[in-house]
């Protein structure tokens, strides 16, 4: 059976659903223990039993009888106590790999830019920066037009995120100019992304509530933001854990490294 691919958060959430149903349907624990063991709140728990996260999506994964057993194994090594907080991260790489693999066995792949793009992409980028330039102007002046803190610190934060996103299409600038289309990141290794994950994780465990629906106006904007970052750095790690990250510091041994879409360019905004 065959899934579309899922996104790197996407298949952390998927998986949690999946073992979080093994949890309490296959080894019968209370729901608030299943939260436990997977570092979650049991509402989370409660809203993927019902089916009101994820729902269909939900439903799709669990007939999959690979996918299910992953799930079955996950939930296995965290009643056993041995598996750690990456019990379900491994679990979701799983998940994601398999799906990749069908799709790449579909779609061809190539690691250089067209002719046709490369000539089309140094009016993008003037355009690019440009707009990011214009929007931190912006954003500027209508935190200064603001009158209370956390609505300056709103606009403030969206003026930053406009000006690290013309630095990182500077930066992408002369890899595009020279047709390339791929890069493997160099000098970490996937446990040090492992790492990373795994402590992010415990970060966010550490809070027995979602702060964010007990919060209103200008407090609930900024709240969501935070929430929104995390789930980025999150997806961010996921993608470099696929980027062709060697297994072990020196070892010499590397994943397979992605190669760039046929048919996928940057779009203009």
């Amino acid at each position: 059976m065959s899934h579309p691919v899922p996104s790197p958060i996407a298949s952390v959430q998927v998986m949690q659903a999946l073992v979080a149903r093994e949890l309490v349907e296959g080894f019968g624990l209370p729901e608030r223990k299943a939260a436990a063991l997977l570092g979650i709140v049991p509402s989370s728990v409660s809203q993927y039993l019902s089916g009101k996260r994820l729902g269909p999506a939900i439903s799709a994964y669990f007939a999959d009888e690979r996918v299910r057993r992953i799930a079955r194994q996950t939930a296995e090594q965290l009643v056993k106590g041995g598996a750690g907080s990456t019990a379900v991260l491994e679990a979701a790489i799983q998940l994601a790999e398999g799906a990749d693999h069908e799709s790449r066995s579909r779609a061809p792949a190539r690691d250089s830019l067209s002719p046709e793009l490369r000539r089309k992409i140094p009016g993008w980028l003037r355009n690019r920066i440009a707009g990011e330039q214009n929007a931190v102007a912006e954003c500027m002046r209508l935190a200064q037009r603001s009158r209370d803190e956390l609505t300056r610190a709103l606009f403030r934060q969206i003026a930053s995120d406009s000006l690290r996103h013309a630095e990182i299409v500077a930066s992408l600038a002369p890899y595009l100019d020279r047709g390339v289309a791929s890069s493997t990141p160099t000098g970490i290794s996937r446990a040090d992304v492992q790492d990373l994950i795994r402590r992010e994780h415990e970060a966010e465990a550490t809070s027995e509530i979602d702060l964010g629906p007990e919060l209103g106006g200008m407090m609930r904007i900024l709240w969501e933001s935070m929430e929104s970052d995390e789930h980025k750095h999150e997806r961010l790690l996921q993608l470099l854990l696929e980027a062709g990250l060697i297994d072990a510091e020196g070892s010499g041994e590397t994943r397979e490294r992605p190669r760039a879409r046929a048919g996928r360019s940057p779009r203009p905004t």
